[in-house]
């Protein structure tokens, strides 16, 4: 990792308290509120966030040149343990979507407030939400709530995904609107997992 910065050239001023050491974690950027312009800040910072690739669309567009094919990839990232990102991007190829899109995802990376809201269970762990919360993509409208040690995700598989990058792993989830549509479900649960965040800095 330190031959990764090495050769990285920084370009904006986080990169370059990054590459130098006087920021050391994901942590003290948000409590800073500076936004991430660089996806290496990232690699750097959390170099076992994991990826997955949640959905990829072949999209056709006439134009007067003929039909153009391109494919539209969405990603989430996370390290299992407080931070999830969301990305979706198009290119030509699957593969440069799916580059692109992990690239937002990174650059869209946010901390997930965790903790035990349930009065089920009241452990005190991070293993649910701290408090009921909301996220809307499109028709899409979704509320996450906390949920006692054991119950697990309950949700279908694709958001199961999502909450699982993010750390969660107990939680109800209820959803309203056009579900069949993937993409805004998804964005759906990252908008209702940023909002925990949101709402505690709020408080």
């Amino acid at each position: 990792m330190e031959n990764m910065a090495e050769v990285w050239v920084p370009r904006t001023k986080l990169g370059r308290m990054v590459q130098e050491g006087r920021i050391s974690s994901l942590e003290e950027i948000f409590m800073q509120g500076i936004k991430i312009r660089e996806p290496m800040i990232v690699d750097i910072l959390e170099p076992n966030l994991q990826q997955e690739v949640l959905n990829i669309d072949l999209i056709q567009k006439q134009t007067d040149a003929g039909e153009q094919s391109r494919f539209r990839s969405l990603v989430a990232v996370g390290n299992i343990d407080g931070y999830i990102g969301l990305g979706s991007e198009k290119a030509k190829q699957v593969r440069n979507a799916i580059q692109k899109a992990t690239v937002e995802a990174k650059l869209n990376l946010y901390p997930v407030k965790r903790g035990c809201g349930s009065w089920e269970c009241g452990c005190g762990e991070p293993h649910s939400i701290p408090f009921k919360a909301s996220g809307k993509a499109g028709s899409v409208r979704v509320e996450l709530m906390p949920a006692p040690k054991g119950v697990g995700l309950v949700t279908d598989n694709e958001s199961k995904k999502i909450l699982r990058l993010a750390g969660i792993k107990d939680v109800w989830v209820k959803t309203f609107g056009n579900t069949s549509s993937r993409i805004n479900l998804v964005s759906a649960i990252y908008g209702a997992l940023k909002n925990l965040y949101v709402y505690k800095e709020g408080e």
